[in-house]
């Protein structure tokens, strides 16, 4: 080709300029030529290297079965596919996948979306996966704030995952459907007959070993927009991210809050004040503060008296259709003999209150250090409270804003 761009210059008479193109198509002309012979290279030296390293597309770049949630944006190209995907520890070698895509035309294919690859996939597999329309499309998205049988609730409506198996494994909780879980993701199966339950959530979930006789997973399910498989997406399997999204985000939190020596929450009990802390702050910069005021309460041996804890406890409002009722009168609060009043029983209740998220749980593991006991919520919308030290200061306060 070099040769031939020779000849073809010598052929030109030297009153070409005048006589053929401007100076300004000139300069385009040659950069594309440039580009083209550059991309003539390029492809003859990634067809060299893909003959040369052939064998390595059938050998997957660990054996590392975990499923990792890979996105491709719209309009990527290969290489830079290839390159993210040797980022993601995906494949071994970036060069060799855009090379076997490039040969077998299959660059123009690889689709945009959400892929569920694994690094024990072949690198001919996964570029299979990403020329198919196996993209994920069912997007869910858990709000912070809500409450396990809320979740369920909200997904049956929505009419993608079963919202009465998302209730049933996560109340029980079923570790039996989440070990299968597991073991699907590793396209593995349970063996022989074995009735040891569960080993695979327990090395998988180790903080779930600490998890209260007969609770419930409320609290430990993270609030985040989850992807799951287009193809029959299971209640379980938003479960499993759901706890693994625990696991990155919320569980090295605690750690570190331990490593500074004096004793502190344990991780049911940071859960506990992290979820009346999302329930009771609307204020983002009010979190720390209102755990200070917990902190305080407990300490001194009060009584947490908040209302949210009294609206888990009366459950589902058949007259207004809600899990929370708004708003909850004083006398309702000596009716509900349960252990989540917190107006009737003193410390923290058995368990969370619906699912914090990760700033909620920062500040019940760092507490403002402040003199206040009480709050009460001012009435200008703004979702803002008023703090008070002395029940005398609460009480004008409750007058003021209240008007009791």
């Amino acid at each position: 080709m070099p040769d031939q761009i020779v000849r073809a210059r010598k052929e030109v008479s030297p009153g070409w300029r005048e006589n053929w193109l401007p100076t300004r198509g000139l300069t385009i002309f040659l950069v594309v030529l440039a580009v083209f012979v550059a991309s003539c290279t390029r492809g003859q030296e990634l067809r060299q290297y893909l003959e040369a390293n052939w064998a390595d597309l059938n050998v997957p770049v660990s054996g590392d079965d975990r499923t990792v949630e890979f996105r491709v944006e719209p309009g990527t190209l290969a290489r830079d596919i290839a390159e993210q995907l040797h980022a993601a520890g995906l494949i071994g070698d970036s060069r060799l996948f855009e090379a076997y895509v490039r040969e077998v035309g299959m660059d123009q294919d690889l689709k945009a979306g959400t892929f569920f690859l694994r690094a024990n996939m072949t690198p001919v597999e996964i570029a299979e996966v990403l020329s198919s329309d196996l993209a994920a499309g069912v997007r869910v998205t858990i709000r912070e704030g809500w409450r396990l049988e809320q979740v369920a609730d909200f997904l049956e409506a929505e009419g993608r995952v079963s919202g009465e198996a998302y209730r049933r494994i996560a109340s029980e909780p079923d570790f039996s459907a989440l070990e299968d879980a597991i073991l699907a993701l590793s396209g593995a199966g349970r063996q022989g007959d074995s009735q040891d339950c569960c080993p695979e959530v327990h090395k998988r979930w180790p903080f779930l070993t600490s998890l209260p006789q007969g609770s419930s997973l409320e609290g430990y399910l993270f609030p985040a927009t989850y992807i799951l498989p287009a193809d029959g997406p299971k209640a379980s399997g938003l479960i499993l991210r759901q706890l693994d999204a625990f696991g990155e985000r919320m569980a090295p939190l605690h750690e570190l809050a331990g490593e500074g020596g004096s004793p502190g929450p344990t991780l049911h009990e940071a859960l506990v004040l992290a979820s009346i802390v999302e329930r009771e702050a609307v204020v983002d910069l009010e979190r720390a503060a209102i755990a200070g005021v917990l902190f305080n309460r407990l300490q001194a041996g009060m009584l947490l008296e908040v209302d949210a804890t009294v609206q888990y406890a009366m459950g589902y409002q058949e007259a207004s259709g809600q899990w929370w009722k708004t708003p909850v009168f004083l006398e309702e609060y000596q009716a509900v003999d349960s252990l989540y009043n917190t107006y009737l029983y003193a410390g923290l209740p058995p368990g969370p209150i619906a699912s914090p998220g990760e700033d909620a749980f920062r500040a019940a593991l760092n507490p403002e250090q402040h003199g206040f006991y009480f709050y009460v919520a001012t009435p200008d919308g703004s979702g803002a409270h008023a703090f008070s030290e002395t029940f005398a200061e609460h009480a004008e306060n409750v007058r003021r804003y209240l008007g009791q």
